[in-house]
């Protein structure tokens, strides 16, 4: 792997004259600024989290509501009906104690009415009526939905909503019973089914509803209750981290480049491009600049996948896989005819612009003088493997030394770029060449995409791009 060259920020040797210290400025600094980055980043998290958590109010209004409750109340009328002095029999008498009082009740009210409009939205957000009415010019919408829509108007329209303010407002997924159940199951395999083996189907659901169906039931509204999803995380263990089958094919899907648009043929320039979009759209999403997704408008869908989008790869195990997300990363790696190169992409603090990273990619494209090292070439094989043998090779192979050190700096990328040694094309007439496109997104050559990853670029020798992705996250 082509490793960038070590820096050392401080050393010191003891001679017979004494110690000598010495220290490299540049390298402390950008100790320093990477230091403030990750505080800055925090931070920011922080204040997030907190704006998101009392949607659809602002802090502005708490500082509007203490104002005006300490305006009341020191103009001689109490609205809080004797709380105030309450709690001013519990602090320090005198004008510390008074304000404290005031601010209290200010911070108390406040807080009470957001969790009661937070939980109002949950119920208005928990109506399915709406999805059943008509739809286009001269539709006739039912009184009780146009109600329900002036009523979530005006409890979310107060401001402009983050990537997860909605996230606690979000109803839980309703929990249907076993009879529902049991119903909706025949109705879907009865195409699929003679009348015999149909029959046989209907008894044995019927044993299930009546026998252990209705303690698996229990459990599960125990779980309903505790949880505002309870398949989401089973459905994440049980249907894709333990299958053992090899993703490549088998779970991973890919997309392809907008086929009728050629921004650029050159495979550096476009690669910087893309590189730079998705770091913006990772800040996007960091910085929650991101508005929800609003069906009609109107109801929230849940933002959190977005989370996991950049950062993340699927660590194979022998029973069940894990996914490894990153709070940053400061990095991609790139793979280009059997190399894979370590690409940084931030700079004393800040993103490099799309012309630096295109001198970067140019600099591998040119690279014809290294070759790869023993194994590197196909060492990304190993992910398109079953995921039992490659969770025993990597932790056999992979555990400490040169080969932990070089696999981190892939599965710690922010996401795997690719350059391919093909052009990829798109012609009417020819629609072999679109499949050709498509299963080099899918699979490649089997050695050359990093399917763990939670998603892999891949870029033509002629600019065209596309992905493949792994399904989990």
């Amino acid at each position: 792997m082509a490793e960038a060259h070590s820096a050392v920020a401080f050393s010191f040797s003891v001679t017979h004259e004494g110690v000598n210290a010495h220290f490299d400025r540049e390298v402390l600094n950008l100790i320093w600024l990477s230091g403030v980055r990750s505080w800055r980043k925090r931070l920011n998290r922080l204040m997030n989290n907190i704006r998101c958590g009392i949607y659809p109010a602002s802090m502005s209004s708490l500082v509007v509501s203490v104002g005006t409750l300490t305006s009341l109340y020191y103009g001689g009328y109490d609205p809080t009906l004797g709380f105030i002095p309450l709690l001013q029999s519990h602090l320090p008498s005198g004008g510390l104690g008074k304000g404290l009082s005031v601010s209290i009740a200010g911070i108390t009210i406040w807080s009470t009415t957001i969790f009661a409009v937070r939980n109002l939205l949950k119920l208005l957000f928990a109506y399915k009526g709406w999805m059943y009415e008509e739809r286009g010019k001269g539709r006739n919408v039912s009184l009780f939905t146009r109600l329900w829509i002036l009523g979530v108007k005006f409890m979310s329209g107060w401001n402009k909503p983050m990537l997860y303010s909605f996230q606690g407002s979000l109803p839980s997924l309703p929990l249907p019973s076993v009879s529902d159940t049991m119903t909706r199951y025949l109705r879907s395999v009865r195409p699929l089914m003679d009348d015999e083996n149909f029959a046989r189907m209907e008894n044995l659901a019927q044993e299930f509803e009546n026998g252990i169906g209705r303690k698996l039931q229990r459990y599960l509204f125990l779980k309903s209750w505790w949880s505002t999803n309870y398949v989401s995380d089973w459905w994440e263990e049980f249907v894709y981290l333990r299958g053992r089958s090899p993703l490549m094919v088998n779970s991973n899907f890919y997309g392809l480049d907008a086929i009728l648009r050629y921004p650029t043929k050159s495979p550096a320039a476009r690669a910087a491009n893309v590189t730079y979009s998705c770091l913006m759209f990772r800040r996007a999403i960091e910085r929650q600049e991101l508005e929800p997704i609003m069906v009609q408008g109107l109801v929230p869908l849940c933002s959190w996948q977005y989370e996991r989008v950049f950062n993340t790869n699927r660590i194979p195990g022998e029973e069940t896989d894990r996914i490894q997300h990153l709070g940053d990363s400061t990095h991609v790696a790139v793979y280009h005819r059997g190399k894979y190169y370590r690409v940084p992409f931030i700079y004393k603090g800040r993103t490099l612009k799309p012309s630096e990273l295109q001198i970067q990619f140019q600099r591998i494209l040119d690279d014809e003088g290294t070759k790869p090292d023993n194994g590197e070439e196909k060492l990304a094989a190993l992910t398109a493997s079953d995921r039992t043998s490659w969770s025993k090779t990597r932790l056999q192979y992979f555990s400490k030394g040169i080969n932990r050190t070089s696999l981190d700096v892939i599965e710690k990328a922010a996401f795997v770029l690719v350059f391919d040694d093909e052009e990829y094309h798109y012609d009417a007439d020819d629609p072999s060449k679109l499949n050709h496109f498509a299963r080099s997104m899918l699979h490649g050559k089997g050695y050359d995409r990093w399917f763990d990853k939670s998603f892999t670029v891949v870029i033509g020798k002629n600019g065209r791009m596309g992905f493949n992705s792994e399904h989990s996250w």
